[in-house]
C-alpha cells in the first residue's frame, strides 16, 4: 500500500468465508462533516456473517465491505468539523457497513474520543456490543436492581456485555453458554446454564422457583422465543433483539420470530415482549452513552472479552472461527498503520 491507497475487505458475493477478498482502493479526502480514520481495530459480529451468507430486503448487495464498529486514528478532517482533531483516537458506530477497512471516512458526529491508554481492541468491543447491551437493559428491558435476568449467549460479545452491565445494574443473572465457557460466565457474574445438555426452561425454574423478570434473547426463532417466554415470572419481559438462529435455520427465522413475538405480546397474562429501541438512537444518547462506557473501560469498571485479534487481511479466518461457534467474547480485526 502507498499513502494514496488502502485495503478494503470486500464480500464479493453471497457464500462462505471464501467470498471475502482484499481490494485495493484509492483514499479520498473527507467531505463536509466527515473525518478520515485509519483503523486500529474493527469488530466482527454474527450480523456480518448473516449479511455475507444471505440476501434479504434491506441488506447491502455484494460487493460491499462489512463491519459497523471501528476504532482508529483521525488523519484528516473535513470542512465544518470541530468536535475531533487530527491524531485523535476515536471510536465510531458506522451508519452503514464499511468497517473492514484500513481507511474510511466517517461522519464526525459518530466519532467519540477514546481515553488515553485504552486498548483499541477492547475499545471496539464497547462500540457495538456494550452500546447494544446498555440499550437492551435500560431502554427495552427497563431493569431494576434486584431483578432476575436470563441472558442467552452469555459468553458471546453482546451476551458478556449484558452480564457485566447487568451486574453493575444490580441484577441476579443466569446465562446460557457452552460448557467450556461456563467459567467465564461465572467470572462475569452469572450462573451458567448448559444450553446443549440442559433444558434451560426447567433449569431456570429449578434455580428461581417462579422464573425470571426479564429475558434477553439474541437467538430468535419461534420455538426459542416461546421457550424464553416460558421462563418469565408474572409481569416479566422478553427482550428479543437478534436472529443468531439464521446460522442454522436460514432467513425464515426472521418472519417466524416476528410472528412469535407478536403472538406472545397478545397473551393477556401480564408478561410483555417489548420491541427493542429503534437502531437510529438519538445522537446525543449515543455520544453520551458511548463516552460513559469508554470511561468505564478506562477506569477498569468493565472488562470486554477479546476472543481473538486477527489481522484485517485474514478476515476470512475470523469468519471461519465465528461460524465454528463457542467463541467467548468478540473477534477483532486489527490493522497496521
Amino acid at each position: 500500500m502507498s499513502e494514496t491507497t488502502h485495503l478494503d475487505m470486500v464480500i464479493t458475493r453471497h457464500g462462505g468465508p471464501e467470498v471475502i477478498e482484499a481490494v485495493e482502493r484509492d483514499t479520498r479526502p473527507p467531505g463536509a462533516g466527515e473525518v478520515r480514520v485509519w483503523a486500529l481495530a474493527s469488530g466482527v459480529s454474527a450480523h456480518d456473517l448473516m449479511l455475507r451468507r444471505h440476501g434479504f430486503p434491506g441488506f447491502p448487495k455484494p460487493p460491499f465491505t462489512p463491519g459497523v464498529d471501528i476504532v482508529g486514528r483521525v488523519d484528516a478532517t473535513g470542512p465544518d468539523v470541530s468536535s475531533v482533531d487530527r491524531s485523535d483516537v476515536v471510536a465510531a458506530l458506522l451508519p452503514a457497513e464499511g468497517g473492514y477497512s484500513q481507511q474510511l471516512c466517517v461522519p464526525a458526529e459518530m466519532c467519540v474520543r477514546v481515553p488515553d491508554g485504552v486498548d483499541a481492541a477492547e475499545a471496539v468491543c464497547v462500540v457495538a456490543n456494550y452500546l447494544t447491551a446498555y440499550s437492551m437493559l435500560h431502554r427495552a428491558g427497563e431493569v431494576k436492581s434486584g431483578e432476575r435476568a436470563l441472558i442467552h449467549g452469555a459468553a458471546g460479545g453482546v451476551g458478556s456485555a449484558l452480564v457485566e452491565l447487568g451486574g453493575l445494574a444490580g441484577l441476579e443473572m443466569y446465562g446460557t453458554a457452552s460448557q467450556h465457557n461456563h467459567d467465564k460466565v461465572t467470572t462475569l457474574g452469572a450462573t451458567p446454564i448448559d444450553y446443549r445438555n440442559e433444558d434451560f426452561v426447567e433449569r431456570v425454574r429449578d434455580l428461581t422457583g417462579n422464573g425470571v423478570d426479564v429475558v434477553f434473547d439474541p437467538i430468535g426463532g419461534a420455538r426459542q422465543l416461546w421457550r424464553s417466554y416460558r421462563t418469565l415470572a408474572e409481569g416479566g419481559r422478553l427482550v428479543w433483539f437478534g436472529v443468531a438462529a439464521t446460522a442454522q435455520h436460514g432467513m425464515r427465522v426472521i418472519p417466524a420470530s416476528l410472528v412469535a413475538r407478536f403472538v406472545i405480546s397478545l397473551i393477556p397474562d401480564g408478561r410483555k415482549a417489548p420491541m427493542p429501541p429503534d437502531s437510529g438512537s438519538p445522537i446525543e444518547w449515543y455520544r453520551e452513552t458511548l463516552a460513559t462506557l469508554l470511561e468505564y473501560l478506562a477506569a477498569g469498571t468493565i472488562h470486554p472479552l477479546v476472543a481473538r485479534r486477527i489481522h484485517l487481511t485474514e478476515a476470512r479466518r475470523a469468519h471461519e472461527l465465528l461460524e465454528h461457534g463457542g467463541i467467548a467474547g468478540k473477534i477483532v480485526l486489527v490493522s497496521d498503520i
